[in-house]
């Protein structure tokens, strides 16, 4: 195989660089699938891969993408084919293992997935693993009780990034009436507006964070973590549920028990890396069916060579819905 463009990110001593590089099919690590990548796209978590103090990257030199789209040009499975039209999210792809800001990528078969009938490889992508973790948001919320025949209230946090304006638009695709995206900026107000959000709730009138406070949602799609998580989870109705996949604004969770035992509400923790292969398949079926959202969503193309401009973006909180990297 000819030399092709991987995005690669290197460490010496403490600095962490990354550029795009010109490398052979051995500079891949090993499977038993061989994948011609047409389309990747950029995740807050691609962006810590870049960062010196990320904690994503567990080796280097590694090439980052955390999900990928493309067409297999040689496997040793015989459950699947060449010219196969396959994509694959999560697992150590990116992380420790090549991932998929490349040209072609190497990797065990049992990561991978068909694409449906219904979806192009670029709208794959265009879902990504934000699309795939703002849909499990949504399945793992209604499994707890949520409905679009019921009037509840629900809110949607970061609801201007990746897999805050998906969320959004599965809700507002899926029937429900009542939904509020919480954003931090003025420009990020026509984003929501234009997926289908019924009300605006600003960052700093969240309230303070307390103990118990007055009961304002029914539900709340989280992906932001942090303070904002804390001070939403004691304004949670009796019996309703959180669920939480993000930290963009911070790792510590500082609250207490209180609305947990005093009115029972769930915290639902949302794990894209290592769902299970029928979780997957369900999933993406319905990103593709029922829950087709790509019409609908702000989306932005960019080239491999182009990528450091969305990374600053994404670290300095200005990144807006999804960007896709098209990899040929």
């Amino acid at each position: 195989m000819d030399l092709f463009k991987a995005l690669v990110v290197r460490k010496e001593n403490d600095d962490v660089s990354y550029e795009v590089e010109s490398i052979k099919q051995e500079n891949l690590d090993e499977g038993s699938v061989l994948i011609k990548v047409h389309y990747s796209s950029l995740n807050y978590k691609d962006m810590l891969a870049t960062q010196a103090k990320g904690g994503v990257i567990r080796r280097y030199p590694m090439i980052p993408g955390i999900d990928l789209s493309g067409e297999i040009v040689k496997t040793t499975d015989e459950s699947f084919e060449v010219g196969q039209e396959v994509l694959i999210t999560g697992y150590d792809l990116g992380v420790n293992h090549t991932g998929g800001l490349a040209q072609y990528a190497q990797v065990p078969s049992e990561w991978i997935i068909p694409v449906p009938e219904n979806l192009t490889l670029k709208d794959a992508m265009t879902y990504g693993t934000a699309g795939f973790t703002a849909a499990q948001s949504v399945r793992a919320l209604e499994q707890h009780g949520m409905d679009p025949k019921l009037d509840q209230r629900i809110l949607v946090t970061g609801a201007s990034g990746g897999v805050g304006s998906i969320a959004l638009a599965i809700l507002v695709k899926a029937g429900y009436q009542n939904v509020t995206a919480m954003i931090r900026k003025d420009y990020q107000e026509k984003v929501v507006k234009d997926i289908g959000a019924h009300q605006i709730l600003w960052a700093d009138d969240i309230g303070e964070k307390k103990a118990l406070a007055s009961q304002k949602y029914d539900y709340v799609l989280d992906t932001v973590g942090g303070d904002v998580a804390a001070t939403l989870i004691s304004q949670i109705q009796e019996k309703g549920s959180m669920s939480l996949c993000g930290n963009a604004a911070g790792v510590k969770l500082e609250t207490t028990v209180l609305p947990l035992i005093l009115r029972g509400i769930n915290l639902l923790g949302i794990n894209s890396v290592n769902a299970s292969q029928e979780e997957r398949e369900t999933i993406w079926n319905n990103l593709a069916d029922s829950w087709n959202v790509v019409d609908n969503l702000n989306t932005k193309t960019i080239k491999l060579d182009d990528v450091s401009e969305t990374i600053i973006a994404l670290k300095e909180g200005s990144h807006v819905g999804r960007t896709i990297v098209e990899m040929n």
